[in-house]
């Protein structure tokens, strides 16, 4: 049976990520040190001390990044190489970094211009997303249909089974509320996110992004990397145009697990800061192996599980 990584997304971020196997591990502090050459500003910095930019989009999916290729690199060196790959929205970069599609100096630059671009489309206060517990997809997918001839309002997440987060503008998804609640769903929580992303308000930042995309070369991924957009392995020739869409499209994140599943895969481990993933997976399928690197404790779970296969 094989192994999957999968890597944070936006909101797994805190102050003090990755610090502790900075501290300890080169090839972190290398790692760190290559974005912040890249970047122009302190990576270590950013990370590590109490500040408000950590939270802002354009600095939040390079760190991310960032802390995630780090502990990657840390796996690779101690011998460890997945089967599959995949990430939540801006996870899906450390994945194709991870697959040899794309360089990390290539993928931090390009990430930072995506957040830039992702907060110019939907400023902060933009709009609005709620995650609809223990309702049927396609309940949900038709109240937003209905929804939206009051505006934009789509499914955005399909995060497990029994959560899916719809976003828009706030009339339409006020509206799609509504229609939910008259049809009996009892649970749905307002998200304090930046921005409606995977939404069509995205759709000028995913414009602004193929221009960017339109100037790499992605090389032959030597790992298969499961799409947000389409829950199935990208094809070579598709990479751009599914980053350029994934953007303002729903991430079937629920709907990649079962692919992953399908694929001989019995242990997955979360890369990255929080354990949002590892929470999602076991929604989805509690048959599954999961384990996670963040730290030092999390990081000899993971060695001790992966030595033992």
């Amino acid at each position: 049976m094989g192994t999957a990584f999968v890597f944070s997304g936006q909101g797994a971020q805190y102050s003090g990520m990755g610090k502790e196997l900075f501290d300890k591990e080169k090839i972190v502090q290398d790692t760190f040190k290559e974005a912040s050459e890249v970047l122009g500003y302190d990576m270590a910095e950013l990370c590590f001390t109490e500040n408000e930019r950590i939270n802002e989009t354009m600095y939040t999916q390079p760190a991310i990044l960032t802390v995630s290729i780090a502990f990657f690199r840390l796996l690779q060196a101690k011998g460890y190489r997945p089967d599959v790959v995949a990430g939540l929205s801006l996870g899906e970069y450390s994945a194709l970094v991870a697959s040899g599609a794309i360089s990390f100096k290539q993928a931090v630059q390009l990430v930072a211009k995506r957040g830039k671009f992702m907060s110019e489309a939907a400023p902060s206060g933009t709009g609005k997303m709620v995650a609809v517990m223990n309702a049927d997809r396609s309940l949900i997918e038709e109240c937003c249909l209905k929804a939206s001839e009051f505006g934009i309002v789509s499914p955005a997440n399909y995060n497990t089974p029994q959560q899916i987060v719809i976003g828009g503008e706030v009339t339409a998804v006020d509206q799609a509320i509504e229609l939910l609640t008259e049809a009996g769903v009892k649970r749905m929580i307002p998200l304090n996110v930046s921005g409606p992303f995977h939404t069509a308000l995205l759709k000028p930042a995913s414009e602004k992004l193929a221009s960017e995309l339109d100037q790499i070369e992605f090389t032959e991924m030597t790992i298969p990397v499961i799409s947000n957009t389409t829950a199935q392995v990208m094809k070579q020739a598709e990479i751009k145009q599914l980053l350029e869409q994934q953007v303002m499209s729903a991430v079937r994140f629920a709907d990649s697990i079962e692919t992953i599943k399908n694929m001989d895969v019995d242990t997955i481990i979360e890369v990255g800061p929080g354990k949002t993933l590892t929470g999602f997976i076991k929604k989805i399928d509690k048959k599954i192996q999961t384990v996670r690197v963040e730290d030092e404790k999390t990081l000899a779970e993971t060695e001790n599980l992966l030595s033992g296969r």
